[in-house]
């Protein structure tokens, strides 16, 4: 009876977290998978995570997501609260576990890379994005700079009536924060990346099927960001073509898009004028740690 119930017993967690992750059900991964990352716990450095507020692919050599992706629509934002951060304890046996205080006196954010703020419609989807494989390391003149002003900017994006499918994380070894130039933090067990990158494509609401809603004319936002704390808030200095994002990472972005349409639009640099606060003019972020008010943000 045992030989008999073991293999079916394997073979759950694949019935259960298959189908969640296809891509046609599954609206996080509708438009692609960057590194063709799969629930296989023997692929610990591009391992798939197919969470109900965004996916991503977890690196357990860096301590960090290759990439986590995720569907913004107005029905996403809101204004729930931020609670602590956690260790994301659904990995598999025998993965590494980052803890919040890991980046403790690092000089590091333990930055968001789906942000709060893009899932505060409810207590349960903000909580989602406080664990620990959804964090990068990154220089606080970034975390709380330019790319909180490009978040803030793409939820005004979606509040004007679009819908997001964006892709982020981190690239390379090695970033300047608080407390100098660092390759790891936490003795080793976390990597900190020497830029962030994100890719946006922006799509109508409407009831035509996403992937349809991509045409010639269709806006692309592709940004690359040093890791230190040179960075200021003029994000939009930052934008870059997706086909550079791809180049620098070896991923593969919105590859559902037929290739006659999206191979075009990879090839573009974003030039819609955008208006950058002045940091002395800058409202107040909503993000209590980007104020450096809460969560022992560093």
């Amino acid at each position: 009876m045992t030989r008999l119930l073991r293999p079916l017993l394997c073979a759950v967690p694949l019935l259960v977290l298959g189908p969640a992750a296809r891509a046609e059900e599954y609206p996080h991964l509708k438009m692609g998978n960057p590194s063709k990352a799969r629930e296989d716990a023997r692929d610990k450095d591009n391992y798939l995570m197919a969470k109900k507020y965004f996916a991503l692919s977890y690196n357990n050599d860096k301590g960090t997501p290759n990439w986590v992706s995720w569907r913004v629509t107005k029905d996403d934002l809101g204004d729930a609260r931020r609670v602590p951060f956690y260790p994301d304890e659904t990995l598999p046996r025998g993965f590494r576990h980052v803890l919040p205080n890991d980046y403790a006196h690092s000089g590091f954010d333990r930055g968001h890379v789906c942000p709060h703020s893009d899932r505060a419609s409810s207590g349960e989807a903000s909580r989602a994005t406080f664990v620990m494989t959804n964090m990068i390391p990154q220089a606080p003149n970034v975390n709380q700079g330019a790319w909180a002003d490009l978040e803030d900017y793409l939820r005004h994006v979606v509040k004007e009536g679009h819908r997001l499918y964006i892709v982020a994380g981190p690239a390379g070894k090695g970033g300047t924060g608080k407390n100098g130039k660092h390759d790891t933090i936490a003795g080793g067990k976390v990597t900190v990346p020497s830029s962030s990158w994100k890719v946006v494509l922006v799509l109508p609401e409407g009831d035509k099927d996403d992937i349809d809603k991509v045409f010639a004319r269709t806006r692309i936002i592709s940004v690359i960001m040093p890791n230190d704390d040179t960075v200021k808030h003029d994000w939009p200095h930052y934008r870059t073509s997706v086909k550079k994002v791809e180049q620098l990472t070896g991923f593969t972005f919105f590859d559902r898009v037929p290739a006659e349409t999206i191979g075009p639009l990879k090839a573009k640099v974003d030039e819609v004028m955008v208006k950058v606060p002045h940091p002395a003019r800058r409202r107040p972020t909503s993000d209590p740690e980007r104020r450096g008010e809460s969560h022992g943000n560093e």
